[in-house]
């Protein structure tokens, strides 16, 4: 026959459940020597609360699966954050050593075309600040750049031949001058624009040669004459062979001697009518100078001789060689170059291009062979700037045919 347990005993055995720490239905049931389903049949007729031990231990298992939870998000996305950082790390690096001191936007462009297949465009464009839009445009461009880059190398090219003394060009030209030769005779779809011969010869390091120093070769006589200024500083003429300047100009040698070279240049066509070369300033160089452009000219008759104070010009022996050739001497201020500043500018022409930037020739064999192939030159194909980038005999010859 089945035991008969009271009311009582069964409250008491379902509050004992419920109070017990850590009970179970198996230990209580158990403890009692009643069946688990017993008890467990008290529970839902006498149980006014959860079980504490079994309930709360769920609650507490719930709330630790959300908090362990949370963290493992908080922990993924704070290595997420860190990958991303370290990643934008490595990208602004790469880019420090790309960019080699600059931070042009066109060098940004290129990094991230370079490393667009192994990070994504977005992601570089925002490390280095650029608008995705404009970047798309520059990769759309590509084309037209490397049809210009290749343009400017075929330019450059010629910008080289032009400087090529080898190849009949001269080293000491410039922007100006190189814009003209490659312009002379070309079609006009061939022609350049001297902004864009000066961008090419900047990009390549191309440019023509410069004076390094300047020595002082007037040598003024307290006891000279007094000569009236008749130039002005009006250095023009309306027709060669009427009005001259000329200058002495020191060139050194290797060993610290100097040979000097005179001129006499028109001043309308900036021809050089006459020169001398000499290891002295005697008055004999001047003369000597004088003198081959009377040859050269055929006459000085009534033409006036401009230059500056020095002694050999305000020689009475000079003074005596004019007066035979049928020249008036003039003379600017004492000790003011400005008023022979076009002899000034041939002569520093003609140094910065025969030495090519180097201090001194090696010997006087050099600098004469040099100087005569420059003067020569400079008459017959040097291009300047004040007769339209052709060379004085070329506007002496138009200048005739057009009087004709």
């Amino acid at each position: 026959m089945p035991k008969q347990f009271s009311e009582d005993f069964k409250r008491q055995a379902v509050d004992l459940y419920e109070t017990t720490e850590g009970a179970t239905l198996d230990s209580i049931a158990s403890d009692l020597g009643i069946g688990k389903s017993t008890l467990s049949l008290w529970l839902q007729k006498y149980r006014t609360t959860p079980p504490p031990n079994r309930d709360s231990r769920a609650a507490t298992d719930l709330v630790e699966t959300g908090e362990v939870a949370a963290l493992l998000a908080e922990n993924r996305a704070l290595k997420n954050e860190k990958a991303k950082l370290e990643t934008e790390r490595d990208i602004l690096r790469q880019a420090a050593k790309y960019f080699g001191g600059r931070d042009e936007l066109v060098s940004r462009f290129q990094f991230i075309d370079d490393h667009r297949d192994t990070i994504p465009v977005k992601w570089l464009c925002r490390v280095l600040d650029v608008a995705r839009s404009s970047y798309y445009a520059w990769v759309e461009a590509a084309p037209k750049r490397a049809a210009r880059t290749q343009a400017d190398e075929a330019l450059a090219a010629r910008v080289r031949r032009a400087q090529d003394r080898e190849a009949g060009g001269d080293p000491a030209y410039g922007v100006p001058r190189v814009t003209a030769d490659l312009n002379d005779g070309a079609p006009e779809n061939e022609r350049v624009n001297h902004k864009r011969v000066a961008r090419v010869m900047r990009e390549h390091g191309l440019s023509g040669i410069r004076l390094l120093r300047r020595v002082k070769t007037t040598v003024p006589d307290p006891n000279d004459q007094k000569v009236a200024d008749l130039v002005q500083r009006d250095f023009t003429a309306d027709t060669p062979g009427t009005r001259y300047v000329g200058d002495i100009t020191y060139l050194p040698i290797v060993g610290g001697k100097n040979w000097y070279l005179a001129t006499v240049i028109d001043l309308c066509s900036r021809k050089l009518a006459g020169w001398a070369l000499a290891d002295h300033m005697r008055t004999e160089l001047v003369s000597d100078a004088l003198t081959a452009a009377r040859a050269a000219r055929g006459s000085l008759d009534g033409t006036i001789f401009h230059s500056d104070h020095g002694s050999v010009y305000t020689s009475k022996a000079y003074a005596q060689l004019c007066t035979e050739l049928g020249v008036t001497q003039s003379m600017g201020a004492v000790g003011s170059s400005a008023d022979n500043a076009l002899a000034e500018s041939f002569n520093a022409a003609l140094k910065r291009e025969v030495l090519h930037g180097r201090a001194a020739f090696r010997d006087e064999h050099e600098c004469r062979r040099e100087v005569f192939r420059w003067v020569n030159r400079y008459n017959t194909k040097r291009r300047h700037s004040y007769l339209g980038q052709v060379a004085p005999d070329a506007f002496e010859s138009a200048m005739l045919a057009a009087a004709a």
